[in-house]
């Protein structure tokens, strides 16, 4: 099955959605959005990585920022904040340069490493476009994190891809539907920007349609 452009979802929000598909429906779908320290942080740390005017060359090494990228495979679209092109005899050939050069995307993220795979997803979604662009194979990326000033190599395996396939179509049954799921209250809710616009607490204990009634009623 392949998307029309119209119905392409950000790539940015695999992230979300794996974190907690509330947030990404709030986001995405209805357009809700807040600031707090860890947003503001991570807006800071991109600003280098998505500057498209900067462009680097290091020997074996092409460094690029900003890398529009997209799948109509997949429906999705969205940037890579560096891809580096590391001089190969399995790359492919690059307009202006001579020999093959392998892709490697690399994202940044603000924090450290995760237990779960939110932000591997969201380097694996940005190596399948590639792939799909440049017909290519790229077995590798690397997050880099700003809390420990470090990047980690992620192997972008066929498990790791059939998540983002999965996550994917999911997202695309919500976004069609216009479906924000319920809440389902976790720690990581109190780090949460959307805390005062999602309401946890107050929607675990019940539903939305009470909760109007209830303010309708004090109201008459």
């Amino acid at each position: 099955m392949a998307y029309e452009e119209s119905e392409y979802l950000q790539l940015s929000g695999l992230q979300h959605f794996r974190f907690c598909r509330r947030q990404w429906a709030l986001i995405h779908i209805e357009q809700q959005w807040a600031e707090n320290l860890r947003t503001v942080e991570g807006e800071i740390l991109h600003e280098r990585a998505h500057d498209a005017g900067l462009r680097e060359k290091r020997g074996e090494l092409l460094i690029t920022r900003d890398m529009r990228v997209a799948s109509g495979t997949l429906g999705i679209s969205g940037a890579c904040d560096v891809l580096e092109f590391h001089r190969s005899e399995s790359g492919i050939p690059l307009p202006g340069q001579e020999g093959l050069w392998q892709p490697f995307p690399v994202e940044y993220k603000r924090g450290s490493p995760k237990e779960h795979t939110a932000d591997a997803l969201q380097l694996c979604a940005q190596a399948m476009c590639l792939e799909e662009m440049l017909c290519c194979d790229i077995p590798q990326g690397a997050l880099y994190y700003g809390e420990i000033r470090r990047r980690e190599t992620v192997d972008l395996s066929a498990e790791l891809r059939r998540e983002v396939t999965d996550c994917l179509r999911e997202m695309h049954g919500y976004y069609r539907r216009g479906y924000t799921p319920k809440v389902k209250p976790q720690k990581a809710c109190n780090a949460c920007s959307l805390k005062e616009l999602c309401l946890p607490k107050l929607m675990r204990a019940k539903s939305v349609k009470a909760y109007i009634q209830e303010r309708l009623e004090e109201s008459v």
